[in-house]
């Protein structure tokens, strides 16, 4: 049989939108042929899957894996079309599924390229090709991130809210860890997931870059425009030295108890504990952002999912 070239693959693939390795797998059982690597694709549903790629998907689930000695933990965003799709059962199970391969990749294109948690034979890639034939449905994973402890003793937890539309993954470093320690990753978490504004941990890990593009916002507001220099220096530092605060997590009010902050909440941990306890990093995803959704009727939902053209 003739070697399959690169070249050939990535023609087949242009032609399909199907998966490299679904081409690549096309072309080996149909000898180079072209056109019949294209039937073969059709006859396994696997070309018009990769046709519904340029469907937009901004629906799906956020999704968490955190491993049973709290060490490593994952948060990934899967993506399909459709809200119908994303309470398919089919769906969910794939989502969960990724989330836990995903201790074992550090990037999208890693976990793509991994044999399928649930069936070996078939690659994550194939296996999500698979899934859109069966579904009807563009369905992406569109990023993950992973922490993981190593040595460091702490705990990495993570809270999935409104069914899977908003998802924290949080990292506490701690001398040594106990029931308080494990609580404080939860809440925390819980807190960033109530939380949209807070993007960093304290207000020291904001950049500088941030912080004058927020100054230089504040001073070119109306209402400071008849305002000597001076003065608009010293308004503009407090509303700056404000919305900083917005935007560290040990700032806020501790949703629990509001008379307290995030940073008080911390320190009782830490004098329970002993030793030190920092909350050191966290990811919020929401699902979708950024991208711009397509609207669907629900008849047209309806229509995807029983395969109607």
């Amino acid at each position: 049989m003739a070697e399959i070239s690169a070249k050939l693959v990535q023609e087949l693939r242009q032609k399909t939108g199907a998966g490299m390795m679904d081409c690549k797998k096309a072309l080996k059982e149909t000898e180079g042929n072209i056109d019949e690597a294209i039937d073969w694709l059709r006859k396994k549903g696997i070309a018009s899957a990769g046709k519904k790629s340029d469907r937009i998907a901004a629906e799906g689930l956020v999704e968490t894996y955190i491993q049973p000695d709290n060490k490593v933990g994952v948060l990934i965003e899967v993506n399909c079309q459709t809200d119908f799709v994303a309470r398919n059962e089919a769906f969910k199970v794939l989502v969960t599924n990724l989330a836990k391969q995903s201790a074992g990749a550090d990037s999208v294109e890693a976990l793509l390229a991994q044999p399928y948690i649930d069936n070996n034979s078939v690659t994550v890639e194939e296996f999500i090709k698979e899934t859109i034939a069966t579904l009807g449905e563009n369905i992406q994973v569109r990023r993950l991130v992973k922490f993981c402890l190593g040595d460091q003793a702490g705990v990495v937890d993570s809270y999935i809210h409104t069914g899977g539309r908003v998802g924290v993954l949080v990292q506490v470093v701690a001398t040594s860890v106990n029931e308080d320690v494990k609580g404080l990753a939860r809440n925390a978490a819980m807190q960033i997931a109530a939380c949209p504004n807070v993007e960093y941990v304290t207000v020291n890990d904001i950049p500088a870059e941030v912080v004058a593009k927020e100054k230089s916002i504040e001073m070119a507001k109306d209402d400071l425009g008849n305002k000597p220099e001076n003065i608009k220096e010293k308004i503009v530092q407090g509303r700056i030295e404000k919305r900083l605060k917005e935007m560290a997590l040990l700032d806020q009010p501790y949703i629990r108890d509001q008379g307290i902050s995030v940073e008080d909440l911390v320190k009782q941990v830490q004098a329970k504990a002993g030793g030190t306890v920092q909350v050191t990093s966290f990811v919020r995803y929401v699902l979708g952002e950024g991208i711009e959704k397509q609207e669907i009727s629900f008849a047209d939902e309806v229509a995807a999912q029983m395969g109607i053209k």
